[in-house]
């Protein structure tokens, strides 16, 4: 309750400037953020050739396929992604509650009434009137929850950021994996269609008694194996496209995904960035960083429990009495209060300074979790630029093999029509010819989803809508900290 004041006091002038002085040095009485400049590379061990194409843009890694159906395929899945929408949606939650923040240290009004008894049950009173409360937010109240708050909307940039970076690695990974099926499926119907030719021309010989029985038996079986081999990529198939579904939000897949197409090829494409620039891209540290700030607001919280909580109250109450039983009635009547609203911590057998222990071991905890986040993102992004040229020179090599293969079935065609070769010699290269071409699109798909699995490290993703993702930009603290 405010204490009431009899009589105004009158202070010298600069006792009241003294004391306001003091105040605004309590206001702000909040440790400093720890120092976040954690050690990273100057540039990537695995650096990339250079390549004659522009810089590849960190926000549409993925038009390097050139594929128009991908590039629909990302913006269905960003405007109608349940899991975006989840995030734009809690974000949106944070965001509130941030904008009013500050609030809980501006004065606030309150009406209220009720009703009063006298202890010798003489007489009965209605009691109304207005409360006036304006908590200071000394010794780093205000600041703490400033930074409290800062960190939690932070958190849900960083996660709306995170959620997006994450859908589109996989729908272009899920469209990748679902043309490349396709094309598996395709080449493996034209071995199965060369087995089965083999097959049939071992039939003969062994009529002719050209060939054992054995041999016969062998390629029956290898024709058996090529029609086995079809079961797999239209599992492939189906489950990408299944997946596609779920990322877009929608209960079934276009039925456009299931006809036979090409898989998208990867264009020309460089990077330039640096790892100093992981820090700003990557949702993993953003988000890292936006909890070590939300520690330091705990910090400074549990910091300030350990002092007076001081505020001033006002109040204006008028009462009447309901029932008198007084001869006379001492009723209706006001009386206004105005004092200092004072909450000092004496003994509570030491539980506000452990609190603030663990507030400061949470936050020491935190500070090693945003290192940590930032040696994973650069050990992940230094991972796909290695597997990423691993996988270059891998579809370097199938294809000089597919194509030394194309160039010695054209010579067996070549013999055949000079009647120097035999049909079976004909099946036998155009299936050697085939599985070097199912080596290759596998080869190439791995290539395509390394150069996926690097954009996703580097955190790229289109920029969200302004509506949805504007964070509030908030001062450097006194030492110079990013917030």
């Amino acid at each position: 309750m405010p204490l009431r004041l009899s009589k105004a006091t009158a202070n010298p002038g600069w006792r009241t400037c003294l004391l306001v002085a003091a105040l605004c040095g309590l206001a702000g009485c909040a440790a400093p953020l720890p120092k976040l400049a954690p050690q990273v590379p100057a540039q990537w061990r695995h650096a990339v050739a250079a390549d004659p194409a522009p810089p590849t843009d960190l926000h549409g890694w993925w038009r390097a396929f050139a594929d128009p159906d991908l590039d629909a395929l990302v913006d269905r899945a960003l405007a109608h992604n349940l899991d975006v929408a989840q995030a734009v949606e809690r974000l949106r939650a944070v965001r509130s509650l941030h904008e009013r923040a500050h609030a809980r240290y501006l004065p606030e009004l309150h009406a209220r009434t009720h009703d009063a008894i006298d202890p010798d049950a003489s007489a009965s009173f209605l009691v109304a009137g207005f409360d006036a409360s304006w908590e200071l937010g000394l010794f780093g109240r205000a600041e703490g929850t400033r930074r409290e708050s800062q960190g939690a909307l932070d958190a849900g940039v960083a996660d709306l950021h995170a959620a997006r970076v994450s859908l589109v690695a996989e729908v272009v990974r899920e469209w990748i994996g679902l043309r490349t099926a396709q094309q598996q499926e395709r080449l493996l119907q034209q071995i199965s269609q060369q087995r089965r030719q083999a097959w049939e021309l071992q039939q003969t010989r062994q009529r002719l008694l050209l060939a054992a029985p054995g041999a016969v038996d062998q390629a029956q079986a290898a024709w058996a194996q090529a029609e086995a081999a079809l079961a797999a990529p239209r599992q492939a198939a189906d489950a990408s496209a299944q997946r596609l579904a779920v990322l877009l939000g929608q209960n079934h897949p276009d039925p456009a995904w299931l006809q036979a197409g090409t898989p998208p090829e990867l264009g020309a494409w460089r990077l330039d960035g640096t790892p100093a620039e992981l820090l700003r891209t990557r949702p993993e540290i953003a988000r890292a960083e936006a909890d070590v700030l939300r520690s330091a607001g705990d910090l400074a919280l549990a910091h300030a429990e350990l002092f007076p909580s001081i505020g001033l109250g006002a109040s204006m109450v008028w009462a009447t009495d309901i029932n008198n039983n007084h001869r006379f009635s001492t009723t209706p009547n006001a009386i206004n209060s105005l004092g200092p609203v004072i909450d000092i911590p004496l003994f509570d057998w030491g539980m506000r300074l452990a609190a603030k222990h663990a507030r400061d071991h949470e936050l020491k905890a935190s500070v090693l979790a945003y290192r940590q986040a930032v040696l994973q993102g650069v050990a992940e992004v230094e991972t796909a630029l290695g597997g990423l040229e691993q996988q270059r020179r891998r579809e370097q090599q199938d294809t000089l093999a597919w194509q030394a293969l194309q160039r010695a079935d054209q010579a067996v065609q070549v013999r055949n029509k000079l009647q120097l070769g035999s049909s079976l010699d004909r099946a036998e290269s155009r299936i050697a010819a085939e599985q070097a071409a199912l080596e290759l699109a596998d080869a190439r798909a791995a290539h395509s989803l390394a150069y996926v699995a690097l954009f996703k490290a580097l955190g790229g993703a289109p920029l969200p809508a302004p509506d949805t993702a504007q964070a509030a930009t908030a001062p450097d603290d006194a030492d110079g900290a990013p917030h």
